[in-house]
């Protein structure tokens, strides 16, 4: 060996030893791979013994102790350490502990937990729980009392948003609703029936198409010619948007179905009509209204998110060089008592440490016996560095590029299987090749047949569609060519699977990989979903459901700085991996269930991204009920952002750096405008031109006018000629310090040279989020020999910076590259670095002299946003300050594009770090602009800006309304239960109180006497005595239960003992009971109990004010009840004429190309789809067609 231990040639000398990573620990290297010394191990202490705690003097010490020790509350242990017995440790924790009924029995010291474990998760279950309990023992009080204060606030109907799907909802309601509005003929209500199937979240509508085509409801006002209303009821239960189709014949004589635009946008607003119809049905039934938002709030809105505290975890075996942060502790706390987790921390805050020590600390307190670590490739090494630099001591198995060639991988494995590490770490690729066992593959696939056999049976009895049943039917053989081909694999017992490793702790880094996770929808084309078949994120699937079954839910930990980066609903794919139990118990096991009860989807017909025709697409157009999503998506997630961590990272100051349009791209816009009505009209073919290719063109456009034609003259006031005398400065005012700058533009991106191929096949395993069709694509689609990057380095240059300060990030096409240049940025050596969001993004760390950022152009999504302006707002950057500047061109699509993706932003952050999420929202997924935004922006038509701001005013308005509906909704119910409950209530008060004087008049003191108390059956007629003797027998209380102690004035007495035996109450009772706190002085208990019956007057004369007052309370909620909203005449407007601009700006949907005979024709003479609104159907159209999509796909 020589040279230095983590050199190339001592590297290749290793290659077959595992323990090679350990060696390299001992070396520290800087940025650049140079030596800078021998590890901390030579010259600092870095493992100290683990010192073991034998006594302590108090019951929180033994606690804290315990926690620590064997994370848990082990009475046993932690008498053993007092000295104290286990009943007198419990009743000192009184209210720090608490014994959970469903986990043990109080005989075996099991079943106790700490409050914050119990006062947390679903507190209304615990609260059903405790109570059954405490009526056969009193020690379960003190968890009703406890419990009882950590209930969640109860919502009412205005907060609760359902829809029409909701399978919560029971499906007598939909019935009931179905009849109420459609009003089906008496003779067919038995026939006309709702069906449920929970094997597929299937609703059906059986006898749907034996209504007469002359019912008006059925056909004409909640339905059309094409598609009757309970057609639309039945596909709006199954969250899918109604399609019409055509048959229509070519010249060869063939038939081929096209998508009736017209009919299916008249579809749609009918469906609309419906889900709007229930919106106003569902509460305004009181009775109806109260049975839901009580099955609501028990169902839903019972999670109370744990806090955790790791200030007492001990870390033995840590390296006491190095100290963990708060929040690292906690969230290691998380990970230890919790059940599976999400670490969804900030970049730089330290996850790496935190699963480690998580490892460590759950293998010492026997919560594991072995972890796996699974992380991208390219980062195993340094993973295995840190892991060692934490806990030098820890046994470590680290896999190798040639550990899982087939040549070695069993060899690997077996290893894995016979050893006892603290840890394995390995790769992506690398995990995803070891199989789980074949007998559990087999059991999961022929579980998933018999449940898809019992959905078909059910299916069938309940006379679903036959479209369903065949979707079903074509499951079901999916699945058994599926098992058929495991039957008839031939390798099945060739390696070590997964089961037979021992690993029972699971930890994922950068777990956003392993989002293409695959389910079944009746939803198609829904942006965030995949329904492609992602084999390694299927593997995690199945790996984290058998780790699920062996660990009882503990045993998988993700982390990730994005968990929400395109869609809401990559929320639902983490809580599959992580709580798939939840998920389960609340019904949601399936997804379309989920989507129900927070989603919204809209369905647009547009033109195909690739431009061959159009495609309905259907996106998420709203979440709501937010609050309790988040709360129960926060049982596992564990997030942290900048602002709650408070991490040592630079301030931004942010420019916005406004370029005027010059004359030709102002003549440019307008050409864009011209073929955005061309494309509309339907002028054009699609593949000729389209949408895509035009917002392409506007964002080329909007960054320099040279990138459409480079024969255009170089204005001198673009952003490109901005931005370069901004680098200039910036250059020269960092010459001393080497200052470094990043160019961020994902538009015009160098052309490539010789590892072109090579690099369009560059893996994709380093950036997940790649959407399936990449808009970048077409934006550097140009035949155009000018690119901006090649145009500002020139220009760089010739301001005074050497070329070799100068890169591109596109020219580092190999991980050794890379390397070498980030090193080079880090020390100066390069100062101005360019490239695109895709290649310097996640995993690009060269933040240490960087003093400024610009974003030449505006990403597609938020995640992009966050991952710029991350390689810079950073810890480890030297500048206290920095900058970044974005680049706008007036008039042109950059403004807007901006707003948009920052609002999107702003969502992601607020769902991330709110702990009172707004209860509803936008979802954040948007690919290319509309004809009518580009349409709008080409011609600065001021109808977008009134747009946007009558959709601010106009939410304004609904809010107001919704609380407007909300009080209506609780005056009622106050007239109907609450006003009578309480003037019962008043009325019963008041004639005990009036019997109670009496009775206290009837008992005076003498003058200057004292009226006689009995105690034990004994008369006390001695103050000083009495009040002795009444001290002494209040200390007889044990609990609870009144203890019956003797009479005074009329009145008996009893005593319990509250507050966790801090409070001695006496209450007398007579028509009333009226409670006295007792203390310490036996004088002044007495004068309590004289001052509680001199006080009933007061309390008489204050029950008859509240009374009167009720009463006029009843008066003015019936003078109120009923009133309208007093604004809904501006809201009418204003809602209207955001109608009327949507429709101006087409934003809404696409016309029918029928209805536009030519770019000029006047609106006017147009004939309007809103015309068969009202219009009865006379006759059956003459030519064929087919009523829903269901049928579409039933041929």
């Amino acid at each position: 060996m020589y040279g230095i231990l983590n050199s190339r040639g001592n590297r290749l000398a290793f290659s077959d030893d595992s323990a090679y990573y350990l060696l390299c620990a001992l070396e520290i290297l800087d940025d650049d791979g140079n030596f800078q010394g021998k590890a901390d191990m030579f010259s600092k202490r870095t493992i100290q013994p683990h010192k073991v705690v034998t006594s302590v003097d108090t019951a929180v010490e033994a606690l804290t102790i315990s926690i620590g020790e064997r994370a848990c509350v082990d009475l046993g242990y932690m008498s053993s350490l007092s000295g104290k017995p286990t009943d007198a440790l419990a009743t000192d924790l009184k209210g720090i502990i608490f014994h959970d009924p469903k986990l043990g029995t109080l005989e075996d010291l099991t079943g106790w937990v700490t409050a914050d474990e119990y006062l947390s998760g679903n507190v209304r279950q615990k609260l059903a729980i405790a109570r059954r309990a405490a009526e056969e023992s009193e020690v379960f009080r003190d968890n009703v009392e406890a419990l009882e204060k950590a209930q969640p606030k109860d919502l009412d109907a205005s907060e609760i948003d359902v829809r029409l799907g909701a399978t919560w909802i029971d499906k007598n309601y939909i019935q009931a609703f179905m009849e109420d509005l459609l009003q089906p003929p008496f003779y067919l209500r038995r026939s006309i029936v709702v069906n449920y199937s929970p094997y597929t979240a299937e609703w059906s509508i059986t006898g749907k198409k034996n209504v007469s085509y002359r019912d008006v409801n059925a056909y004409t006002t909640y339905g059309t010619s094409r598609i009757n209303a309970y057609q639309l009821l039945q596909d709006s239960l199954n969250l899918r948007d109604s399609r019409v189709y055509d048959t229509v014949e070519d010249p060869d004589g063939k038939e081929r179905r096209v998508l009736n635009q017209k009919e299916t946008t008249l579809a749609q607003q009918k469906q609309q009509a419906i889900k709007d119809a229930f919106r106003d049905w569902i509460w305004k039934d009181p009775e109806r209204r109260q049975t839901l938002v009580e099955l609501y709030n028990e169902k839903f809105n019972s999670t109370r998110p744990r806090e955790y505290d790791g200030t007492h975890i001990s870390f033995s075996g840590m390296s006491p060089e190095i100290s963990l942060r708060e929040h690292q502790k906690n969230a290691i706390a998380h990970i230890l008592y919790g059940g599976n987790t999400l670490l969804a921390h900030e970049g730089g805050s330290g996850k790496t440490f935190e699963m480690v020590a998580a490892a460590m600390e759950s293998k010492r307190l026997g919560l594991c016996s072995k972890s796996m670590i699974v992380v991208p490739n390219h980062l195993i090494e340094q993973w295995a560095g840190e892991f060692l630099r934490l806990y030098p001591s820890a046994n470590l198995l680290v896999a190798r590029r040639k550990d899982f060639e087939p040549a070695h991988r069993k060899t690997f494995c077996s290893k894995i299987a016979t050893g006892d590490y603290d840890a394995v770490i390995i790769g992506h690729s690398q995990f995803e090749k070891i199989p789980m066992s074949f007998e559990r593959q087999q059991a999961s696939i022929e579980k998933q047949i018999a449940e898809v056999e019992e959905g078909i049976a059910e299916l069938r009895a309940s006379g679903a569609e036959r479209f369903t049943v065949k979707s079903m039917e074509r499951t079901k053989r999916g699945l058994k060519s599926r098992l058929e081909k495991l039957l008839s694999s031939t390798k099945k017992d060739d390696v070590v699977t997964f089961e037979q490793l021992g690993v029972d702790r699971l930890f994922v880094d950068e777990a956003h990989g392993y989002k293409n996770l695959f389910l079944y929808t009746k939803m198609q084309n829904v942006a965030g979903i995949s329904t492609t078949d992602a084999q390694k994120s299927s593997d995690m699937y199945m790996k984290c459901q058998y780790l699920d079954e062996k660990t009882g839910g503990r045993g998988v930990i993700f982390a990730t700085g994005t968990p929400i980066s395109n869609s809401m609903t990559e929320l639902y794919t983490m809580m599959r991996y992580l709580q798939s139990d939840t998920l389960r118990e609340k019904g949601w096991s399936h997804f379309d269930c989920w989507a129900a009860h927070f989603g919204e989807t809209k369905t647009v017909i547009e033109l195909a991204p690739e431009g061959t025709g159009y495609r309905a697409r259907t996106r998420f157009a709203k979440f709501y009920n937010l609050p309790e999503l988040i709360n129960i998506w926060k049982e596992a997630a564990d997030v942290k952002t900048a602002d709650q961590l408070h991490l040592p990272r630079p301030e931004a100051v942010y420019h916005n750096e406004v370029a005027k349009p010059t004359p030709e791209q102002q003549e440019l816009v307008s050409e864009l405008s011209d073929r955005a009505a061309k494309v509309h009209s339907g002028i054009v073919e699609p593949r000729e031109d389209n949408m895509l290719k035009i917002t392409s063109d506007g964002r080329k456009l909007g960054l320099d006018q040279r990138i459409i034609n480079p024969d255009l003259p170089d204005e001198q006031g673009t952003k490109i000629n901005m931005c370069v005398e901004n680098i200039l400065r910036i250059w020269r005012d960092g010459e001393a310090e080497k200052l470094t700058q990043l160019v961020f533009c994902d538009i015009s991106t160098p052309k490539a040279k010789a590892s072109a191929k090579k690099s369009v096949k560059e893996p994709q395993e380093e950036s997940t989020d790649t959407p399936a069709f990449d808009p970048l694509a077409a934006l550097n689609a140009s035949d155009s020999s000018f690119t901006a990057y090649d145009d500002i380095r020139s220009k760089l240059i010739a301001g005074g910076i050497p070329p070799e300060q100068i890169a591109f990030i596109h020219d580092a096409n190999t991980e050794t590259r890379k390397k070498e240049l980030f090193a080079k940025v880090r020390t100066g050596q390069v100062r101005v670095l360019m490239g695109s969001t895709f290649k310097m993004g996640a995993g690009m760390n060269v933040q240490d002299r960087l003093i400024a950022l610009h974003d030449l152009d505006c990403p597609w999504r938020p995640g992009d946003l966050e991952q710029r302006s991350g390689r810079i707002i950073r810890q480890g950057n030297m500048n206290k300050q920095v900058h970044i500047y974005r680049y706008v061109t007036e008039g042109t699509f950059d403004s807007y594009l901006w707003q948009t993706v920052e609002n999107k932003q702003k969502f992601i952050s607020q769902i991330m770090t709110s702990k009172s999420p707004v209860r509803s929202c936008e979802d954040v997924d948007e690919t290319a602009l509309s004809f009518a935004e580009i349409k709008a922006l080409c011609a600065g038509n001021p109808a977008i800006k009134e747009k946007m701001d009558l959709d601010i005013e106009v939410s304004r308005l609904k809010v107001l309304k919704a609380d407007h509906q909300s009080q209506q909704f609780r005056m009622e119910d106050n007239l109907i239960k609450y006003f009578p409950e309480q003037i019962r209530k008043l009325q019963g008060i008041i004639a005990g109180l009036e019997a109670d004087i009496q009775t206290a008049e009837a008992h005076p003191h003498p003058e200057e006497g004292f009226a006689g108390m009995t105690l034990d059956n004994k008369v006390l007629s001695d103050k000083e005595k009495a009040g002795v003797s009444l001290l002494e027998a209040s200390k007889q209380a044990t609990g609870y239960d009144p203890l019956q102690i003797g009479s005074y004035r009329g009145f008996e007495m009893s005593v319990t003992l509250e507050n966790f035996g801090k409070d001695r109450v006496l209450t007398l009772t007579g028509q009333l009971s009226h409670r006295v706190t007792l203390g310490n002085d036996a004088r002044g208990n007495l004068v309590r109990i004289d001052n509680t019956i001199k006080d009933m007057p007061r309390l008489l004369s204050t029950s008859q004010g509240q009374l009167q007052n009720l009463q006029e309370q009843v008066a003015l909620t019936k003078a109120e009840l009923g009133k309208p909203f007093p604004q809904e005449a501006e809201l009418a407007q204003k809602s209207q004429r955001l109608a009327e601009l949507n429709s101006i700006l087409d934003m809404d949907g696409k016309k029918n190309n029928s209805d536009r005979d030519s770019e000029d024709r006047d609106d006017t003479d147009r004939p309007s789809v809103l015309d068969d609104l009202h219009r009865r159907v006379e006759e059956m159209p003459p030519y064929r067609r087919t009523e829903s999509r269901e049928l579409e796909e039933r041929s």
